[in-house]
């Protein structure tokens, strides 16, 4: 016999919340435009960075963009989830691939890190 409650997550409030991740969806797209208009203005001006300084730089836009895209991800999946149950499987299985991928990135950043300190100009 199953005692647990079966707490589900009401119809209305996963619209509203979908509608919610569309926005800040949109919001985080246009930012992104900009930051990315900004970073190609950078290379363009800067002739003091060196190569190394421009591949950190690209990998740490690179992450940041898929680290937002993971989060999207999560929350539109989060916001389909029926019940408790469904809720923390999502959170479960999130929190495992971030934690998977945050270890990847700060090595490989680490490792630019290095480049960068080895050569910090152009010469």
């Amino acid at each position: 016999m199953n005692t647990q409650p079966h707490l589900e997550v009401p119809e209305a409030v996963r619209k509203m919340a979908e509608q919610n991740i569309s926005q800040a969806r949109e919001a985080y797209d246009r930012f992104m435009g900009m930051a990315r208009q900004a970073q190609q203005m950078m290379n363009g001006s800067s002739g003091f960075m060196t190569d190394a300084a421009k591949d950190l730089q690209s990998r740490a836009m690179q992450y940041t963009e898929a680290n937002m895209e993971a989060g999207f991800d999560f929350l539109t999946e989060l916001s389909k989830a029926r019940d408790l149950k469904e809720y923390l499987e999502i959170q479960s299985r999130h929190t495992q691939r971030s934690i998977k991928n945050y270890g990847e990135q700060a090595q490989e950043l680490g490792r630019l890190i290095g480049e960068v300190a080895r050569n910090p100009v152009k010469r």
